[in-house]
């Protein structure tokens, strides 16, 4: 039952916008495996590579032609990737589910994040006191995450209170409108929430538990092993330029979401980078298992996933080792 729901909400999530960065048009199977069509979500997290790659001639360097796409969350990436309209694309923890459950694999970590909350109607100063009302989530999100975690913080349930699920956008003009007490959102957006709401409370941050949250970069089950080398080493080179270079990455990114550098620069605040070195080590030590296995085995409590499976059944570190190599 759950599954269906969310398949619904998947079907009906908004319309995606698109931003192509070149004149080829054509999609990432065709014939020549040069055009590479990749999805991200407009924050730090989700766009600061790409605008690296783009500004610095990286795609140009490894012989592809990218055609990028926004969306509003990473499981309708991961539905576009199913459906081959996507070869790559961009998630944050909350959707970590999707993979680790045979719907794509994880080519690249990216970043640990934590930009997730709970926020509150002004005068609701606890989770406890969300008890009854309605909460809006994005579904199978990093928000999810962020409730369902800050559920258990609180001895609470979802059965405590009423949880409803909206897209991004719509939790947006919901809790400015006071149509909803609470929503699980994350930053870049509750600072526009903010704007029109500035007392609200930030009655729960991933900030505060004691768990790693790994964003990641997702490609479809059928791309080619050729393919995701050549696009995780792009996304590699990024990776380093992006930790030599923080301010002209906010600038770059910036510039590619059309938003205030200020706004990029609080966004970015909330998120850990790491060197591609760093990455590799981590892979091979096992420390990137044991946060794939952290979500797992929360995802295992909130009935996403029926048994944490094997990192290594989703997570192609080896790989991303390999092409850090070269």
């Amino acid at each position: 039952m759950r599954n269906s729901r969310i398949r619904r909400a998947l079907a009906a999530a908004s319309t995606v916008t698109v931003l192509t960065l070149s004149v080829n048009a054509c999609s990432g199977d065709s014939a020549d495996d040069t055009t590479v069509t990749f999805g991200y979500i407009s924050d730090y997290n989700g766009a600061s590579l790409l605008a690296i790659a783009e500004n610095q001639g990286l795609w140009k360097k490894a012989g592809l032609t990218p055609k990028i796409k926004s969306f509003n969350n990473g499981p309708v990436q991961i539905q576009a990737l199913g459906a081959g309209d996507l070869d790559f694309g961009y998630i944050g923890p909350g959707a970590m589910w999707l993979p680790a459950s045979g719907k794509a694999k994880v080519v690249a970590i990216n970043t640990l994040a934590y930009a997730d909350r709970v926020i509150a109607q002004p005068g609701i100063d606890s989770m406890k006191d969300l008890k009854g009302k309605k909460i809006g989530v994005p579904e199978g999100t990093s928000g999810d995450m962020a409730l369902n975690y800050a559920l258990e913080e609180a001895g609470m349930t979802l059965k405590d209170v009423t949880k409803v699920q909206m897209d991004p956008a719509t939790i947006v003009s919901a809790f400015a409108s006071g149509q909803i007490d609470g929503a699980g959102i994350w930053y870049p957006l509750i600072d526009t929430i903010k704007e029109k709401v500035p007392k609200l409370v930030e009655v729960a941050s991933t900030r505060d538990l004691d768990n790693s949250f790994p964003t990641a970069f997702v490609a479809g089950n059928k791309v080619k092993p050729e393919l995701s080398s050549k696009v995780v080493k792009v996304l590699q080179e990024a990776n380093d330029w992006r930790a030599e270079h923080p301010e002209e990455t906010i600038a770059q990114t910036a510039e590619l979401l059309k938003l205030d550098t200020d706004k990029v620069k609080s966004d970015a605040a909330n998120v850990e980078t790491l060197s591609t070195a760093d990455l590799v080590a981590k892979t091979e030590d096992g420390t990137v298992d044991e946060w794939l296995n952290g979500l797992g085995d929360f995802f295992v409590r909130t009935g996403q996933l029926k048994t944490r499976p094997d990192p290594s059944s989703y997570y192609t570190g080896d790989d991303y080792a390999k092409a850090a190599a070269k």
